[in-house]
This record gives C-alpha cells, structure tokens and sequence, in this order.
C-alpha cells in the first residue's frame, strides 16, 4: 500500500487521487470518481469533493493509497 502525506486537515479526494498518481488530471479523477470506480475506507464514493483525512485509504484500478500527515 503506498502513502500520501498532507499537510493540511483534509483533502480533497479528487486532488488526493492527483497527488497519489491515480489520476492525471482533475477531469481524469473526476470521471473515474463518477463513474463508481473509486472507494474511500471500502465504500464506492461519487463525490469529487469528499473530504478525506489522514488515515483514510483510497482504491483504484487495484491500488490502496493511505493518507498521513
């Protein structure tokens, strides 16, 4: 599993996925995210915005990020 570190409270699951390379772009993330094919802690979740803290995990295509501060 690899990791991201921010260095705010939270951040943005569309800019998360940037951060961890999951994602090229905003619209990238933001079509993969509306189509139902990310999960935050095993949940699917459509929301580009959706606050996501340290500890949190992201998956996509296969890969789990885990946010740190």
């Amino acid at each position: 599993m690899e990791t991201i570190t921010i260095r705010d409270e939270f951040i943005k699951l569309g800019q998360a996925m940037k951060l961890a390379g999951l994602a090229e772009s905003g619209v990238d993330a933001k079509i993969q995210i509306q189509e139902g094919f990310v999960k935050v802690n095993g949940e699917v979740e459509l929301q580009r915005g959706k606050k996501i803290y340290p500890g949190d995990v992201i998956e996509f295509d296969g890969q789990q990020v885990k946010v740190e501060n």
